[in-house]
């Protein structure tokens, strides 16, 4: 476990150096193509700088919003925060994770968060109402895990910098195409700019994807072990992770770009497969199954 968290930090300062690259690249071409150029490295550094640590100190900020989550409270959620609690003296973390809840049919859940002692465990209101106590304390576990191991560092991080490094390539399309519409003169310096940025745009999605798979699918195996370490009730997850694989709701705010994050994908239509694929985000239910059984 100590060796997995360890790689977990280092694959976060391999991330964001990336991501860092990636941004001061794209700000670069930005730059140049609104005739910039003496000093686009510069803004283009600063930029990146400035995005990518606002962006891993409010990235736990920025998935709650995007999925429109809303804090627990120990009047709504008696049950929710007592399974907390419990399981903090299992776990052996220090620092109580803040709950949130969204509001979606869709049972389901993940774990946010910089490290343990900023992080955040979300779940639906369906996975409340539709799992019984020791399926629930089995879902709330496995995000306890990630949240021991470090895996959501990494989830976080992916998540926030993909959507943020998919939405400068979209701006910079745009922007080279408006430059190269008004200024005819130039016509085969926008023209390289514009394949750049056309470029940029197809392969964020693909980086997206790739970056995601490197958060590695075998999080979610060692999460589910350590989840079982901390219940003793391996029967609470299986039971769990096959209501909620089996549950047809869809759920409205979920993206492509945090769907990683989930216990189960949120997308009900790349559930339906029996093994792993090679660009599934998620081992197979079974497959998850069949490791949980073999733990007994």
């Amino acid at each position: 476990m100590y060796e997995d968290i360890r790689k977990n930090k280092m694959k976060t300062g391999m991330i964001v150096f990336g991501f860092l690259t990636m941004i001061t690249l794209i700000i670069y071409y930005i730059c140049n193509a609104f005739g910039y150029s003496e000093y686009s490295i510069i803004i283009a550094l600063i930029f990146s700088i400035i995005s990518t640590i606002a962006t891993y100190y409010n990235c736990d900020k920025v998935v709650l919003a995007s999925v429109k989550a809303r804090p627990a409270t120990r009047e709504e959620d008696l049950q929710l925060t007592n399974i907390l609690e419990g399981l903090m003296v299992t776990s052996g973390l220090e620092n109580k994770p803040r709950l949130y809840v969204v509001d979606s049919n869709q049972p389901n859940a993940f774990a946010t968060g910089r490290n343990p002692e900023n992080a955040v465990i979300c779940v639906t209101t369906g996975l409340i109402q539709k799992l019984n106590y020791y399926e629930l304390e089995g879902v709330v576990a496995h995000e306890l895990a990630h949240i021991k191991n470090y895996d959501i560092m990494v989830s976080a991080v992916v998540s926030v910098m993909v959507g943020f490094v998919v939405m400068l390539s979209d701006t910079f399309l745009r922007v080279t195409y408006r430059r190269r519409r008004n200024d005819d003169d130039n016509g085969s310096a926008n023209a390289i700019i514009m394949i750049i940025g056309l470029i940029c745009l197809i392969i964020s999605p693909l980086v997206s994807q790739l970056i995601q798979l490197a958060v590695s699918r075998r999080r979610e195996y060692l999460a589910d072990a350590t989840a079982i370490s901390f219940t003793r009730n391996p029967d609470g997850l299986i039971s769990a992770l096959r209501k909620i694989s089996s549950d047809d709701t869809t759920m409205a705010t979920a993206s492509e770009s945090s769907a990683h994050m989930f216990i189960v994908t949120p997308f009900k239509n790349k559930r339906k497969t029996d093994r792993s694929s090679l660009f599934s985000t998620h081992p197979a239910i079974e497959e998850r199954i069949q490791a949980i059984e073999n733990l007994k």
